[in-house]
């Protein structure tokens, strides 16, 4: 088969269009072949995460294809179906956090950028009917991270008032249509006059360019809920937007992971600031439901083929994409 991989050199130097062998499923597996496959950021990390040393690895955490084989103690019906992977592994039941034992499809197993791709029998869920074969191929990753975030660890309800910093990547851009489908009031940033009308169509109340002072921006409006990904260089600010008692979920640091923040203003606002981190197959299979019921589809960007993954690469790492990047593998 076909496949994108990585080996030898850490970053894009190691990476490569390349023939491997097939997979085949083992007991517990479907072997499924992928039709389209989704670009995340956690695949540029990867670059990096993947010891040079270590055999290739085929990246990629999000796909949608065809079951095309099974394997031992699988049901041979479902054969022919058409799926969409679940990329978390070992995390079942809906709970506080992921059990021992979780991983995420792409690293330390090999991933989506492929022909095929060998998973456990429980990560393929029907594909919804109304999602092309693009759109359901880039939702799975982005739609659970925001899903978990706004509704398991948020508890996003009717009516509250939601900001989102750096609007315009997959998990954003599901946020705010999550958020604006649940009856939210949702306000934007983004450094983009672009992505914040993009926003604005999407439903957002209001989108900010994040150079600007955003309390002065928003009028002095309180947030009860602020869902970070951003990190250091917006995270004060952030926080600055909450009304006393509210709630930063944050799940990303894209900015870096350390910074300071006054802790006194922190407990004099009984602020709440959660973790959150992808989600359950429980939470998977209710996020599939909610974006039916609303009739939400994600945002799509551009769409390449897995031997174009350099200009893929390029416009996610400069950020010139607006929702999310999809490869075309099969037909």
């Amino acid at each position: 088969m076909r496949a994108l991989a990585h080996e030898g050199t850490n970053g894009m130097e190691g990476l490569s269009y390349r023939t491997l062998d097939k997979p085949e499923p083992a007991q517990g597996e479907v072997l499924v072949k992928l039709l389209t496959a989704g670009l995340n950021h956690r695949d540029l990390f990867v670059l990096h995460r993947h010891h040079s040393a270590d055999p290739a690895l085929v990246i990629g955490s999000d796909g949608a294809g065809i079951i095309d084989a099974v394997g031992e103690g699988v049901e041979p019906s479902l054969i022919g179906k058409e799926v969409m992977i679940n990329p978390g592994l070992g995390w079942k039941e809906n709970s506080d956090a992921p059990p021992a034992g979780f991983e995420i499809v792409g690293l330390p197993y090999h991933g989506t950028f492929a022909e095929y791709i060998t998973i456990p029998a429980e990560n393929a869920a029907a594909k919804p009917g109304f999602l092309t074969w693009e759109e359901a191929g880039v939702t799975s990753l982005a739609g659970i991270t925001a899903y978990r975030a706004l509704f398991t660890r948020g508890k996003l309800k009717e009516g509250m008032k939601v900001f989102i910093p750096g609007i315009g990547g997959g998990v954003a851009t599901f946020l705010l249509q999550f958020a604006v489908a649940a009856g939210a009031e949702v306000y934007v940033s983004s450094r983009s006059k672009e992505k914040c009308d993009a926003a604005l169509k999407l439903g957002a109340k209001q989108a900010v360019d994040s150079n600007e002072d955003w309390q002065e921006a928003l009028g002095g409006i309180g947030m009860d809920l602020i869902i970070e990904s951003v990190g250091a260089a917006t995270f004060n600010q952030s926080m600055s937007l909450l009304r006393k008692g509210g709630t930063i979920v944050t799940f990303g640091s894209s900015t870096g992971d350390t910074f300071q923040f006054n802790l006194r203003e922190f407990f004099y606002g009984q602020f709440n600031l959660l973790g959150s981190t992808m989600g359950s197959a429980e939470e998977y299979l209710e996020m599939l439901s909610f974006i039916e019921k609303h009739g939400i589809k994600p945002v799509l960007d551009e769409v390449y083929t897995l031997d174009q993954y350099e200009a893929a690469f390029t416009r996610l790492e400069e950020a010139k994409q607006l929702g999310k990047i999809a490869f075309r593998i099969g037909e």
